[in-house]
């Protein structure tokens, strides 16, 4: 990757960081320093990685936990390596219990949307096939900050706050009491530059480092899952955790000028990025800051994500292939429905044939892009009493229509919005990018993956430039540092622009690239607590 390390448009609250030995990048200074800890320990990226992903279970909660989902991303022995750690409905969830239950639409918080847990389970495999110090070694950051405690960072502290709040008015119910006791225990959010403990996500830490992860899916911990989930009415059995495996998969990618980008396959959304980067190459950029460049990337976004909520689902489960919606002559067909004005989105017919975000590069050239939350924040509300381990609620995203292909269904995975990036030019690896928050995820790739290719920005800059949202329709969010004319020109082509409050919805990002010396250059988000840690 070649760019002007001076030359962006944006003021920076930094500059990229770069390094020899190794580097970190995450949301959180001390998952960042817990991962390159291990680093100088003689451990690798993958070490580094799984380091800073349990750390972040403790000292980002509001984003993701012990029992979130996780999707990595792994450059070794020249080679990327895909890994979907991501859990699938319980078996004793069906279409048909939910209507027993009364409920018309997977719910939001409780019980039911709490799929298997993964990230465990990705942490123990990463390590075993790539990693190379001792899991006990690698977690002891992660059990350390939990048991010592930490104090509490400005945007940590704003986001507690709001979910405490959001919790206190809405979970009411017995079953959302440990989620009170773990994570509020003085009554309230603990405050920014609190030191807040958790000792039972402490002790969890340590009995997954021990046994391998045995003891969360098939000992003391899954044991506790269980009866905690058949007091209160839950689907979650030792049967459903025991079976759990990760899976490798093949990455996906596409070409775009010269670049390779690579995204995992279904159930997560990576495919729209990679949809949207398809539909774009046929295009050509001049300026950043011209209407043209904002409203294409737009429009491909809104054609990518109407075929990525139609069709993306678990592998099992899709009607088409992910290669039928990488096609170029689907992403002509779907190319020549952009014009000057903003459509409404729609579905075409490919033809047959809350989340914390890390990346980890260490100087043996092995790299990892790696992804996981609980979704929507601490997740489903439910803690397992005196274990730390919130549960997600990914089974939030499936849908109630048995003719959809991301129906609920026992064991099918639904679709996940936790998507890691990776970027390599000629075989080689440049590296890993992320751009967490939900659906934005997509988008963010592609603003990134424009800025960094088309405008020659460098890392730092494609983090810190203004983003766009789409939202639905022709409705676009759009941060208040877009120039207005921007926003004016894309207003008389038919989009509903609107002024976003704040950068809450714009996604948290970091990206660490190799330079042909192998120098890395690395840069973190300035709309979180985000931190690059050097060697």
């Amino acid at each position: 990757m070649r760019f002007d390390p001076l030359d962006y448009p944006y003021p920076s609250r930094r500059n990229c960081v770069y390094a020899a030995r190794g580097m970190v990048a995450t949301s959180q200074p001390l998952a960042a320093q817990a991962g390159l800890t291990v680093l100088q320990q003689g451990g690798n990226a993958v070490d580094a990685a799984v380091a800073a992903a349990a750390a972040l279970t403790v000292v980002e909660p509001t984003s993701n936990g012990i029992g979130s989902d996780a999707f990595a991303l792994v450059w070794a022995g020249g080679q990327l390596h895909g890994l979907n750690s991501s859990g699938p409905a319980p078996r004793k969830l069906t279409l048909e219990s939910l209507n027993r239950a009364g409920l018309s639409e997977m719910p939001r918080y409780g019980l039911a949307p709490a799929m298997v847990p993964g990230a465990p389970a990705a942490w123990v495999e990463l390590n075993r096939r790539f990693g190379r110090l001792p899991l006990a070694q690698v977690l002891a950051p992660a059990v350390e900050y939990a048991e010592r405690g930490y104090p509490v960072s400005p945007t940590l502290g704003r986001n507690w706050e709001a979910a405490y709040e959001n919790y206190r008015r809405n979970l009411a119910g017995e079953e959302f009491r440990p989620w009170f006791d773990t994570f509020a225990p003085a009554g309230r959010a603990p405050a920014i530059g609190e030191i807040w403990r958790s000792p039972g996500h402490a002790r969890t830490l340590r009995l997954i480092a021990e046994t391998a992860g045995e003891a969360f899916y098939r000992g003391e911990l899954a044991e506790r899952i269980a009866a905690f989930a058949r007091r209160h009415g839950g689907f979650l059995d030792l049967e459903d955790l025991a079976s759990f495996r990760p899976e490798w998969v093949q990455p996906l990618h596409v070409r775009y000028r010269g670049y390779d980008v690579w995204e995992l396959p279904p159930n997560g959304q990576g495919l729209v990025a990679l949809m949207a980067l398809n539909i774009l190459k046929g295009f050509s950029f001049g300026s950043r800051e011209e209407p043209e460049a904002y409203h294409l990337q737009i429009e491909a976004i809104k054609l990518a994500f109407a075929d990525g909520l139609r069709y993306i689902a678990d592998p099992q489960s899709m009607d088409v292939t992910p290669e039928e919606l990488l096609s170029d002559a689907y992403a002509e067909e779907r190319r020549r429905l952009i014009g000057r004005t903003a459509l409404e989105p729609a579905p075409g017919r490919p033809p047959k044939g809350g989340t914390v975000y890390l990346a980890a590069a260490d100087a043996e050239g092995n790299m990892v892009s790696y992804i996981q939350s609980n979704y929507m924040g601490f997740g489903c509300g439910i803690v397992i009493p005196e274990t730390g381990i919130a549960l997600n609620n990914r089974g939030h995203t499936f849908r109630l229509d048995p003719a959809h292909p991301n129906c609920l269904a026992p064991g099918r995975r639904p679709y996940n919005t936790i998507i890691p990036g990776f970027l390599t030019r000629d075989g080689q690896a440049v590296g890993p990018f992320g751009v967490m928050g939900g659906f934005m995820q997509p988008q963010g790739h592609v603003q990134v993956i424009v800025n960094a290719i088309d405008f020659g920005m460098n890392p730092q800059a494609c983090l810190d430039a203004p983003r766009w949202r789409w939202v639905e329709g022709r409705t676009v969010e759009m941060e208040h540092a877009v120039p207005e004319h921007i926003a004016d020109a894309l207003a008389r082509r038919g989009h509903a622009v609107r002024w976003a409050l704040g950068s809450g919805g714009f996604g948290r990002g970091q990206i660490i690239w190799r330079q042909d010396s192998g120098v890395l250059v690395g840069a973190t988000e300035p709309r979180t607590d985000g931190h690059v840690a050097a060697w």
